[in-house]
């Protein structure tokens, strides 16, 4: 370990897209204003390692090949911060920062407007993935933080920063019960006996590193891949009669769910949904005609400039309880009663993630349904402190107050989505849930999995937290267990969060030992986070 010496080199990595750069800047510049001064007051030097693009107007590394260029000009040994106030895309620094050689500070700010954290913890899952050392910080307003001013003191002293991470324990510290042992195993057995396929509509989305699992550790569980091209996605929806799409739109209407329709260009439109509708009918049939047990669509890269977003059939295809789709000789229904497991983002952590929750649910009797979130955003309430996981649309209407009922359709945010497409928006039910995360470290598979419990707030209160968020997206108000904040952004190695419902806090005991003995039972090392896990340590 050695002291930091100066100059400290800053880099930026943004998004791809250039209306999200624009837009975005002055909340990167506030931030990085902000760093410079402290790192001032601390007696180092900070200097940016790229220019600002009077063009573009903005100063974000926009592409990989910029990456790669930026990296070129910046001494390989010399410290170096990678400041993220917006989500960013990971690839575009990546090559870059595996082989730097000097010590790299991850740093994002916490705000629920600019998800600085959110694009942070998925470079800190990427890096985690590609064997490359680095530390992390975060913070509210950076000056008047009396631990991230220290924490930051102690990389700058020792290149090094120690967390607090003693809320995850290995599994193997703990004894399972025999219930829990007899339905992970089954579970576990069968499907490297039988083997599963996972359907991944292209791979990368948004630049996610971490979210691509290697071919030879899902093959090791049973799990292969059946690589599928958007392109076939959207020759399905082209080739869906309008009569269908309008059968699945009647379909949800009539279970209550409302959809917020305009005549503007930035406005919803019936147009929109139908196309949304033609792609869940698509994705449902190309689905059966790989015998998928699994499938993922990329949601924002590709399809955008060609459909609407993909976030409402992604929300349907994971529900149960969902507008029936035939074959298309119209002879039967495709999966019927039965929820056709699907990853957002194409997230293949979290898809190997949802396959076993399904299975295990199932084996319990539970509601099966399952998704991923974003850790958005948090702030404490009452003494509490509530996380806001968010995601785009994609969450089943069964993690929904009111089910259908209590669900909308907003158009996404044109910044994103020129095409449009509506969400699927509600509040999470308030409940326990088994909350857990894939990811990939030292080349295997890992899973930290925990309990946490959704809470009501009251409805100012969310809508304060959606309107500094996103408010289109559905939002989960959700209390962890025994796991601080800043505990959680130390050791989670990603920036989705999976989730599940359980009948109780006994059901979900039961759930959270048994997905944990599957996990193991396949390979995965396991860390049992926080408390209320039920099991005896």
């Amino acid at each position: 370990m050695s002291e930091i010496k100066s100059p400290i080199y800053l880099i930026a990595s943004g998004d791809s897209r250039l209306s999200a750069n624009k837009k975005c800047w002055p909340a990167q510049e506030k931030l990085e204003n902000t760093l410079k001064e402290v790192f001032e007051s601390l007696g180092h030097k900070i200097e940016r390692a790229h220019s600002y693009d009077e063009k573009k107007q903005h100063g974000f590394i926009d592409s990989q090949r910029y990456g790669m260029t930026v990296f070129q000009n910046i001494p390989e040994d010399a410290p170096l911060v990678v400041a993220e106030a917006v989500w960013q895309y990971t690839h575009h620094v990546l090559a870059g920062l595996t082989t730097h050689r000097g010590p790299i500070l991850t740093v994002a700010n916490w705000s629920g407007e600019w998800p600085g954290l959110v694009g942070m913890l998925n470079l800190n899952g990427s890096l985690t993935k590609a064997g490359v050392p680095y530390n992390t910080l975060w913070s509210v307003n950076f000056k008047d933080d009396d631990i991230f001013l220290e924490k930051l003191k102690e990389w700058l002293k020792t290149s090094k920063i120690t967390h607090d991470i003693s809320h995850a324990k290995s599994l193997d510290l703990f004894k399972l019960p025999q219930d829990a042992n007899d339905l992970g195993s089954s579970v576990a057995q069968n499907l490297l006996k039988k083997k599963a396929i996972m359907g991944v509509f292209d791979e990368g989305c948004m630049g996610m590193y971490n979210a691509i699992v290697p071919d030879e550790l899902l093959h090791r569980i049973g799990i292969f891949k059946e690589r599928l091209s958007q392109s076939a996605l959207y020759h399905e929806v082209m080739e869906t009669p309008d009569e269908e799409a309008r059968q699945t739109y009647t379909w949800l209407k009539r279970k209550g769910m409302q959809f917020v329709l305009g005549d503007n260009e930035n406005d919803l439109t019936e147009e929109q949904i139908l196309l949304q509708c033609k792609m869940y009918i698509s994705a449902v049939r190309l689905a059966n005609d790989f015998g998928c047990d699994l499938i993922g669509i990329q949601y924002q890269l590709g399809l955008k400039d060609l459909l609407p977003a993909s976030d409402l059939a992604e929300g349907l295809l994971n529900n149960v309880d969902r507008p029936p789709v035939q074959n298309r000789k119209r002879t039967h229904v495709l999966f019927e009663n039965e929820a056709v497991v699907h990853f957002n983002e194409v997230d293949e952590c979290a898809g190997l993630d949802a396959l076993i929750t399904n299975r295990i649910w199932k084996g319990l009797g539970f509601s099966p349904e399952t998704t991923l979130h974003d850790l958005r955003y948090g702030e404490d309430y009452n003494g509490d402190f509530i996380w806001v996981f968010e995601i785009s649309g994609a969450v089943p209407p069964e993690h929904l107050e009111g089910q259908y009922k209590g669900s909308t359709s907003e158009r996404q945010p044109p910044m994103y989505f020129h095409k449009g497409g509506g969400s699927l928006k509600g509040v999470s039910k308030p409940g326990e849930i088994v909350w857990s995360r894939v990811f990939i470290e030292d080349g295997r598979l890992k899973a930290d999995i925990g309990r946490a419990k959704v809470v009501k707030l009251p409805r100012e209160e969310t809508e304060r937290r959606w309107q500094m968020t996103t408010p289109q997206w559905p939002i989960m108000h959700a209390l962890l267990y025994g796991i601080s904040r800043d505990q959680m952004m130390a050791k989670h190695k990603a920036n989705h969060i999976q989730v599940a419902y359980a009948p109780n806090a006994e059901g979900a005991q039961k759930a959270l030992a048994a997905k944990a003995v599957c996990f193991r039972m396949l390979g995965l090392d396991v860390n049992i986070c926080g408390t209320e896990s039920g099991l005896v340590y």
